[in-house]
Formats: structure tokens, sequence, C-alpha cells
């Protein structure tokens, strides 16, 4: 194995484990340290302090292990059982009314740069490094002995993660048209081929479930609803009508096949293919709704992007002030990672005082058990909600 050497005193954020060696912490590498690689990290003495995956970039190093181990077939065996097991605990694995759940969190289940969804009897994983792309069949093959026949289909699923490199997604393992899947009883397709990240947010699986007991007697209003997870749930929680909305006409397709699936021509429903301000600012959308889901895409990719992230969420929660009725319940979410649970917050906040609205926390949101936080790696705490009564 190849070695990469710090710069003196740049050791310290790897002894608290912190899973990330940015580039300028490096000293110099081996000369042929390939892209992709599996390297063994020293310290500027010369101590070992970390394997990882090696790549060009800000982050050079993704650290696999504090322990100097090989990244052999049993390494890969040991994470994904540690995985599992962790699902087998929240009682995912087995569960006759859920058979979609994240297997695999990247640095949450310390292999950084690797997500695993899995959905029925498919997994779909993406690779975040080229490490982790490279070694892609390596972990199909130990997910396959780690699941025991309860996986047949793996697809893989990377072109929009690793872009420059332009992989192709497709089927490593077995091959399967049946893309539904199961969540809380309600069915949904999953669109491995097209959609985003591995198809379906199933990170949202709680706040789905949250919302239905909010919806029975509601006018529900669904911004960016992408498969529409929300609609569905709302439907089944007795909502009076549902509204989808999506600037994507591939989201509002699967969005209507989703609702039948599990309500077939559903009068209450209705989805909308539209810009979501201008549907906001539509005159015959005011005071319309008393339930507005606002699930948008990340706003800010990276932190030279905050100031302007943090303006278009208080943008988006004002319009939503603005049209919600008294009495109504608000979901509002944000999935940017740089964008703290303080920013988030306090964007949420401006947009309640420059809307004059009275507002009452009712829930403070996250990720759930199945996409873990590794403690010593704060930044994987990406996903923020709230649920709050306007007055």
């Amino acid at each position: 194995m190849k070695q990469v050497y710090l710069k003196r005193g740049k050791e310290e954020s790897l002894l608290r484990f912190h899973p990330w060696i940015f580039s300028g912490a490096i000293h110099h590498t081996d000369n042929d340290v390939a892209e992709g690689e599996s390297v063994r990290v020293l310290t500027a003495g010369g101590q070992f302090i970390a394997v990882g995956h090696y790549q060009q970039g800000s982050i050079a190093v993704r650290v696999l292990s504090f322990s100097d181990v090989e990244i052999d077939p049993a390494f890969w065996l040991a994470r994904l059982q540690s995985a599992l097991d962790v699902r087998k605990a929240l009682g995912l694995t087995d569960n006759p009314q859920t058979n979609a759940y994240r297997l695999v969190h990247g640095e949450g289940d310390h292999l950084p740069g690797l997500i695993i969804d899995i959905y029925d009897r498919t997994a779909v994983m993406q690779a975040h490094s080229i490490g982790m792309h490279l070694a892609r069949k390596d972990i199909a093959q130990a997910l396959q002995q780690v699941m025991q026949g309860r996986i047949q289909h793996f697809y893989y699923k990377s072109e929009t993660t690793l872009p420059f490199m332009e992989p192709e997604n497709g089927f490593i393992v077995g091959g399967s048209d049946d893309n539904t899947a199961m969540e809380n009883g309600l069915r949904f397709r999953v669109d491995w081929l097209r959609g985003q990240k591995t198809g379906f947010f199933v990170d949202q699986r709680e706040n789905r479930s949250l919302l239905e007991h909010y919806a029975r007697g509601r006018r529900v209003l669904n911004m960016f609803c992408y498969t529409g997870g929300f609609s569905f749930y709302a439907l089944r929680g007795g909502a009076q009508l549902v509204h989808s909305v999506d600037s994507s006409a591939k989201a509002i397709e699967l969005t209507r096949a989703n609702v039948d699936l599990n309500f077939p021509a559903d009068p209450r429903h209705e989805a909308f293919c539209e810009d979501a301000f201008q549907f906001l600012n539509k005159a015959n959308a005011q005071q319309d709704y008393d339930l507005i889901i606002l699930d948008p895409p990340a706003f800010a990719k990276h932190r030279g992007a905050l100031h302007n992230a943090l303006k278009g969420y208080t943008r988006l929660n004002e319009k939503a002030f603005e049209k919600i009725l008294p009495g109504g319940i608000l979901f509002t979410f944000s999935c940017s990672q740089v964008v703290s649970k303080d920013h988030f917050r306090n964007a949420v906040f401006t947009a309640a005082a420059q809307a004059g609205r009275k507002v009452r926390v009712l829930h403070q949101l996250h990720q759930p058990a199945d996409h873990p936080i590794n403690i010593y790696h704060p930044e994987g705490e990406y996903l923020k909600g709230l649920v709050l009564y306007v007055e």
C-alpha cells in the first residue's frame, strides 16, 4: 500500500477521528499514487495514523480505518455486516410494511464516499469517491454474502455523483424491471434509472409518517413534490385535497404514478408542473391551503453558496407564510449540508417576521436513524426540518 505524508501538526483532526484529510494538510505522497487507490497516511514523524482512499481535490483522503488494515474482501464484509446490524436493531430489515431503507450512509457507517439504499430485493449504490467507484464490484460481492439472498439485484448509479469520470449506470448483479417498493404500507415506484439520488428520498420516511397524522380534513400543498411521497401519505391521512407541485415534468409523472398505485383515480389529488415561486404567486393559490410542505433541493452545495441559499430559504418560507391559512401547519426542510440548524431556523424565523405571522414550533425534524451521523463527523447531519403552527 502506498503512502501519504502529512505536514507537521496536521494530524490533530485525525486524532479526533475526523474521516477527511484535506489537500492542504498533505506534505507529499509516493510518486505513483493513483486516484482511488488505498493509501496509508503517516504523520510528519513517520507514524501511522490512518488508511483511506486517495483522490485529487479538496478532500484528498477519505479515511476508511484508523487501524493499519488491508482494504480487502474481509474489510468490506465486516463493514457491511456492521451496517446491516444497525438496521436490524432499527427493525428495518424484516418489516412487512417497509422494505425500503438506507443500508450504508457514508461517513455515518465508516464508509465515506459510499451510499447504498435497499428497495425490496434491489440494492442501489452511489459512489461519491473514485475509491468507492473502483471497489464497486468487491462491495457488491460482499453485500451478496452479508444479505444472504435477500438482495438479488445490485444497481450502480454514479453518473451524477462522479460526472467527471462518466461512469456507466447499470446492474452489477442481476437485473430487474420491478421497481416497486413499500414504506409504511404505501407503495411507490423507484426511478433508479433516471431519478435523483438513488431514485427515492428514503430519508423523509419518518417525517412523511408524521405529516400523515396532521393531514385529516386539511387542504395540502406539497411543493417540490419529486416522487409524491408526502402527497400519498397526506391522502391516506384523510386530507380534503392534495396539490403536488414540481418544476420537473418527469417528477410530476412519477408523482401521479405513485398516487395511483395507492389511491387510483382519487379526485382529491392534482399535480402541477410549475416553478414553485410562480405557483405560490398565483392569485388563486392565496389562502387556499392549511398544510404546506416545503422540501426543496439543496440550495447550497458548498460553503460559498451559503449566503444566497439562506436568502432563498427566507424568500420561499415567507411566500408560504403569506399563503397559508390561519391555524395552518407548515412542514419546512433544508437538505443543504452547509446550512446548519441555526442557519435554517434563523432563515425561517426571519421569513415569519417579514410575513407578520405568529408561529409556534411543534417539531424539530432531522434525518432518520438509518442515516446515522458519525459523532466525529458533524457534517453528516444534513437534513433539518421544522413543523410550525401558523396563526
